[in-house]
């Protein structure tokens, strides 16, 4: 099958694994700033001195994957989990822990190996860092933590009504 073909089959999916990626995104950063603003800003009394942002950006994300886990869930794979879902929230974690090595490696091989540190090198790094990462959770994701099965894809489609199948 050529790569044409097979994202033409997933199109959709696609669409939606992106769409719920940028989203997520936008949850991240609505999350941290609201923290950065509230209860972790520079004059609260929360969580020490030193590292409220970092504990700010740690929470942050943590409700990001947990919301990006329910939206694939509900939506981007919908009709085609394999697992019960506190195992697939392990699943999900493990996919996106080994994601993030990627990102950082990506990073860590430009600035240290390569020697690449300025400000732009590092954000071009981040930059493929982040595509790498994504492609690995979306094969991640597609082989190990929510089923790809094709009965369940068409008895999705059959729920949606025949003027969702039309649009497809």
């Amino acid at each position: 099958m050529s790569a044409a073909t097979w994202a033409r089959q997933r199109a959709g999916q696609l669409a939606r694994f992106g769409a719920v990626g940028i989203t997520g995104v936008v949850v991240n950063l609505a999350v941290f700033n609201l923290l950065r603003a509230g209860p972790l800003a520079p004059g609260a009394e929360v969580a020490g001195d030193d590292d409220r942002v970092v504990t700010a950006k740690v929470i942050a994300t943590l409700v990001s994957i947990a919301f990006a886990w329910w939206a694939h869930r509900g939506w981007t794979f919908r009709g085609g989990s394999r697992h019960r879902p506190a195992r697939e929230v392990v699943l999900f974690g493990a996919v996106n822990a080994v994601a993030l090595a990627l990102e950082a490696a990506v990073v860590a091989i430009s600035h240290h190996g390569l020697g690449l540190t300025s400000l732009l090198a590092d954000n071009v790094a981040s930059i493929i860092g982040i595509g790498v990462g994504t492609i690995a959770r979306y094969a991640g994701y597609a082989v190990f933590v929510f089923e790809d099965d094709p009965a369940a894809r068409e008895a999705a489609r059959a729920a949606e009504g025949p003027e969702a199948g039309a649009q497809r």
